[in-house]
């Protein structure tokens, strides 16, 4: 699905095995402090995924915004304005609405 971009997996970190040297640490103490990075890791990577994902999703949408701008008339979208769009809604507003909106 993804590329892996970091160097370590929370799997390989939790595998981790390091030699004990005369005076080692204190091994419950580096128990802990890995699992901690394990579960930062963790979050990171789902966090990763989650956008990764997001920005294909987006990177999509645009292409398709694209595409639908190409595929437009020139003459719509070379002459259509703010205005024009404007007073085209105001005139469909009084065909819906009636008077109504303009008592």
């Amino acid at each position: 699905m993804s590329e892996k971009r970091f160097n370590l997996t929370a799997k390989e970190i939790l595998e981790k095995d390091f030699k004990q040297g005369f005076r080692g640490y204190d091994q419950d103490e580096v128990d802990k402090y890995l699992d901690l990075i394990i579960k930062d890791y963790e979050n990171f990577q789902k966090e990763y995924d989650k956008l990764l994902q997001e920005n294909n999703r987006l990177k999509k949408d645009a292409q398709n915004v694209s595409e639908q701008t190409r595929r437009m008339p020139a003459a719509v979208s070379s002459t259509t304005t703010n205005s024009d769009i404007l007073q085209r809604l105001s005139n469909l507003e009084k065909h819906v609405f009636g008077n109504k909106l303009f008592d």
